[in-house]
């Protein structure tokens, strides 16, 4: 069944498009590996990320904490050699830091529970003191090295996730933490922002409402909100794999606004910033399901209407460089990443590409397209998916539509460049498998993965017909397209000749 629509130019609705605001990344001191460089830089050149989040920025590796003798007794000593490298990085990138302020050092650690195979510290500071002067050091030496104009537009979040293991899930102890913590960002700067509680989707009623009413009683300061969003639901596990049932992409939008809803009873929220600081389909980096074509369906879909409610959804990561349960250990292996090993783009990677092109002004949005326009008007972009539930079923009929829009400026005619990724183009997952799934390509199939990660490129070109231009959409499962009309140029000069090359597949269509 085919679905018709008359695209109407004149619209003064707005696309609230947040998609590149802020990526994830995997714990801070990644960044000091050369393929990481690799991935944040292709991720930049081809989609272009405002700010960048990660763990671990207090942990061991990273160095920045040691206590030293001195007079007999042990003294705080810092050291920002490892973080000044990266962050010079990201900047030099174009991507600014959305800092995350955790994990504990051992050095301050109260105990010795930690998360993740790298075994980041999660316990509560034993001098509270002596926290808030490394956090407060820390951020000092930002702004002496960057400016504080630069640094007063990062942000600043209080911990990760502290309704599960970290800070042993104890909600009176984070609301005392963030306190303090949050006094020390202020102490070096009035003008930063920070904010929290960074928590999971566990206990949320209880968590927002304890967290806001506490920070509005007792007057600490709070200039934005974070959670997280994961969508997948029960799991099962087999051999190096966790497979999921997947909630349908509403639940996340349920989240959000039921989030917004939280925030607007308290007098301190209701205006705020909400940033979903970490979201994916799923939780592990062991699901199969980062890696296909139905996953960059999902996430197409989730992205054409997140931005009603949130400024930002933070794609849990762009680079399969990642190890928070052990070193990948296969090409595919069902990591985070928007690209995988070997620079590799996955399927979700041009999901992204195709929204970071997305125009400003909002024509039509239904469950399964988006256009919208430039604020010029000579441009239009679609987006399109057909997410087949589960991903598993074969037998589902194509979505179609014919889609009319109105003529640019003068009726000149229209090219239309379609960019399309389903299972038989940009698949590099599918390509893999075809190849045997070997653990560690050699550099040879590294080549050929490259050469197969590419989408389906088409031009064509648009008559104008009574002030419309037609196309036609046919969105087999799991497909994501991508449509930018533009009008077409011609020289003004007469250019005799040209016309002799037809019948060899050069000639104006």
């Amino acid at each position: 069944m085919q679905k018709d629509i008359r695209v109407k130019k004149e619209t003064e609705a707005v696309f609230h498009n947040q998609a590149t605001m802020c990526v994830g990344s995997g714990r801070m001191d990644l960044a000091l590996q050369e393929e990481y460089q690799q991935h944040l830089a292709l991720v930049q050149k081809e989609i272009g990320f405002s700010y960048i989040r990660g763990h671990g920025l207090f942990c061991d590796q990273m160095g920045i904490y040691r206590e030293v003798e001195q007079d007999g007794r042990k003294v705080p000593f810092y050291n920002f050699t490892y973080v000044d490298r990266i962050f010079d990085s990201y900047l030099k990138k174009g991507i600014k830091p959305f800092v995350e302020l955790g994990f504990m050092p051992s050095a301050l650690a109260s105990g010795q529970q930690t998360v993740f195979y790298w075994k980041g510290n999660v316990t509560l500071p034993e001098d509270v003191g002596k926290w808030q002067q490394l956090v407060r050091k820390t951020l000092e030496h930002w702004i002496s090295r960057y400016g504080a104009q630069e640094v007063e537009s990062w942000w600043f979040e209080v911990w990760n996730e502290p309704n599960i293991v970290f800070l042993a899930g104890d909600l009176e102890e984070y609301c005392a933490f963030y306190r303090d913590t949050a006094a020390a960002v202020k102490q070096a700067d009035p003008a930063l922002r920070v904010g929290g509680p960074s928590i999971c989707g566990i206990d949320v009623d209880r968590w927002l409402n304890g967290f806001f009413s506490y920070c509005q009683e007792q007057r600490v300061p709070l200039d934005f909100v974070t959670r997280h969003c994961y969508c997948g639901g029960e799991t099962h596990k087999n051999g190096e794999y966790v497979h999921h049932h997947m909630n349908e992409p509403e639940n996340m939008t349920q989240e959000l606004k039921q989030t917004r809803e939280i925030m607007k009873r308290y007098a301190l929220t209701k205006e705020l910033p909400l940033h979903i600081t970490e979201f994916n389909t799923s939780y592990t980096s062991r699901s199969l399901v980062h890696d296909t074509v139905y996953n960059a369906a999902y996430i197409a879909d989730l992205l054409s209407r997140a931005g009603e409610d949130a400024d930002s959804y933070s794609y849990w990561t762009f680079s399969d460089v990642f190890e928070e349960e052990d070193v990948p250990k296969a090409q595919f292996h069902g990591g985070f990443g928007l690209v995988a090993m070997g620079g590799i783009r996955k399927p979700t990677f041009y999901t992204y590409r195709f929204y970071a092109r997305a125009g400003k002004k909002l024509l039509y949005r239904d469950e399964n397209v988006l256009i919208t326009a430039d604020e010029n008007g000579q441009r239009y972009h679609v987006i399109a998916w057909n997410m087949t539930a589960q991903g598993l079923r074969q037998d589902q009929e194509p979505k179609k539509y014919r889609i009319e829009f109105p003529c640019f400026g003068g009726g000149t005619d229209a090219m239309q460049f379609k960019t399309c990724v389903d299972e038989q183009h940009g698949n590099a997952g599918g390509s893999w498998c075809d190849m045997g799934c070997p653990r560690t390509p050699d550099q040879i199939q590294l080549d050929m993965l490259q050469r197969l990660s590419v989408p389906e490129m088409v031009s064509t070109r648009l008559k104008a017909a009574g002030g419309y231009y037609e196309t036609e959409i046919c969105l087999q499962q799991n497909m994501v397209a991508e449509f930018e009309l533009t009008p077409c140029r011609t020289t003004d000069q007469p250019y005799d000749g040209f016309e002799e090359a037809y019948g060899f597949g050069l000639q104006i269509r």
